[in-house]
């Protein structure tokens, strides 16, 4: 009964969401077709904001808020995931919420920010199916419905302090930060912010510098800030059901799906370790060199592990206004402590095991290496690229930041492909239909991915683990011309995998169709 009630609710939700959808479209038919004035505030396709108009700099001191501005936004979503294995339960339907930003005028380069969120998930779920949620568990707090039984989610994810001087950008605070590895992943109702400090500058002529000490962060499902690499395994709030035990202290923690649950609390305070760890980046951008691109980054926890990657871009003009780009990736993972303590699988299940296991050529380290490379060919307001990476045979990779070692090249909606010996190929295809002059507000994607696990891995029975399969996945954004900061979005997914083999899921069928509905308004 109840998992026939959440396809229901999932089914319904779908249901409203095209149908706000159609009313909208229909009202935007019958005004006038002139596009309004630009944003405030606007999104890339991953979601990362753009803002568009700031506040002018203040004179005075009762300036600083008069002058002061705020960025609104109403967002819908609705979820419908079909797992092609009716035993699996995904019954998180559908839900509404926002979020209030206020900008400060500067003064003398000095500014602050604050930005409330909030959600609310209409699915009038059981509180126990906040135990099953998949593609909309960022909808609701599992540790808040589990604990106090509250679906909703509210919280300050962002308040900080600027200093504005010579091209340069100085934040202290609760903020998001975009980097290599680290990224507001916006695509649900609350992003992914830190704490810390951080320093932007395009100073220096054709370069950018980014830099970060981030002390806390915050994950999407989170109302509360946590450590950035430790997995809570400590068994403080229990809940049973059915007669299973679920601890609650990981739902309170880094419980991102590539988080390393090997680098536990229990584990790193064995070890000697600190479980209040911070996270160091470094970034430097260039474009001194006509048509090339060149960015490194360096990524690590101080006495656990970091991380280098380099890449470059180079544009190459073609007759007829064609652009062939090619990129090359390459990131190296360091280990410097955190393979002995936590082991080189994401799962935990490799801690305290040596030399070579299931598939992983060393347990105990977590050095590893990625590959990408990618052509893309682009004119005007269309692109083609083809992407390929490729995860050395020695560790997964430690990402669980929600920026993606492979984004850019081969990873899609919804998977992760930086596990040891996982290989991946792409086909993605983009046009802007608006740029192009014909459909106003319109542009589209599409992609298909397969992707090549090490099938010995899998013996090791973690949630990680994944087998081969293949993607489609298509995003359609669609702007209202006289409504520009309204925007619908629909993100299709089909996945196609190979039947689990490992004992005790052998004959599942990990195969699914995922449809996600979006509408935002910005004000």
């Amino acid at each position: 009964m109840q998992l026939r009630k959440g396809n229901l609710i999932k089914k319904i939700g779908l249901l409203v969401s095209i149908s706000l959808l159609s009313l909208v479209f229909f009202a935007e038919l019958a005004l006038s077709a002139e596009t309004g004035p630009m944003p405030k505030r606007s999104f890339k396709n991953n979601g990362a904001e753009i803002y568009n108009i700031l506040p002018d700099p203040a004179d005075c001191l009762s300036e600083v808020f008069k002058k002061g501005m705020y960025y609104g936004r109403l967002r819908l979503n609705s979820f419908y995931y079909d797992n092609y294995d009716s035993s699996v339960h995904d019954p998180t339907g559908f839900a509404v919420g926002g979020s209030l930003i206020y900008k400060t005028a500067p003064l003398y380069g000095l500014s602050g920010t604050a930005g409330f969120y909030a959600a609310h998930n209409l699915g009038m779920l059981e509180k126990e199916d906040a135990l099953f949620g998949k593609t909309g568990k960022d909808t609701f707090s599992r540790y808040d419905r589990l604990k106090d039984g509250d679906w909703n989610m509210t919280v300050l994810a962002q308040a900080y302090a600027q200093y504005s001087i010579l091209k340069t950008d100085i934040k202290v605070g609760r903020q998001i930060y975009e980097s290599f590895l680290t990224a507001s992943n916006d695509t649900k109702f609350i992003p992914v912010t830190f704490e810390g400090y951080t320093i932007y500058s395009e100073y220096i002529p054709a370069t950018t510098v980014s830099l970060a000490w981030l002390t806390a962060m915050k994950l999407r499902d989170h109302t509360s800030f946590h450590d950035v690499i430790t997995y809570d395994d400590r068994q403080n709030d229990l809940y049973t059901y059915h007669g299973q035990n679920y601890f609650l202290d990981s739902y309170d923690s880094m419980d991102d799906g590539s988080a390393h649950k090997g680098l536990s609390y229990t584990r790193l305070k064995t070890a000697g370790e600190d479980v209040e760890n911070d996270l160091v980046i470094a970034g430097v951008g260039n474009k001194s060199i006509k048509n090339l691109q060149v960015d490194v980054w360096y990524t690590g926890v101080p006495d656990l592990f970091y991380s280098l990657m380099a890449e470059p871009n180079y544009d190459i003009a073609l007759p007829d206004g064609w652009v062939l780009t090619p990129g090359f990736r390459y990131m190296q993972q360091f280990d410097n402590g955190a393979g002995e303590i936590g082991g080189a699988a994401l799962n935990g299940r490799l801690a305290g095991r040596s030399g070579h296991y299931n598939g992983y050529r060393d347990a105990d380290s977590v050095d590893a290496s990625l590959y990408a490379a990618r052509l893309v060919l682009k004119k005007g307001a269309g692109n083609i690229m083809a992407g390929y990476s490729k995860i050395s045979d020695d560790s997964d990779l430690i990402t669980p930041w929600r920026g993606f070692p492979t984004g850019g090249y081969t990873r899609t909606m919804g998977e992760s492909n930086w596990q040891a010996d996982c290989k991946t190929w792409m086909i993605q295809a983009f046009y802007d239909f608006e740029k192009a002059g014909l459909v106003k507000g319109f542009r589209a994607s599409i992609d298909f991915v397969t992707t090549d696990e090490d099938d010995k891995k899998e013996l090791l029975n973690g949630d990680s683990l994944g087998t081969d399969r293949y993607v489609v996945h298509s995003d359609l954004w669609y702007r209202f011309p006289s409504f520009p900061d309204l925007e619908a979005k629909l993100r299709l997914k089909f996945l196609d995998a190979d039947r689990r083999t490992y004992a005790s899921k052998a004959g599942e069928n990990p195969s699914y169709s995922d449809i996600r509905f979006e509408l935002n308004y910005l004000f």
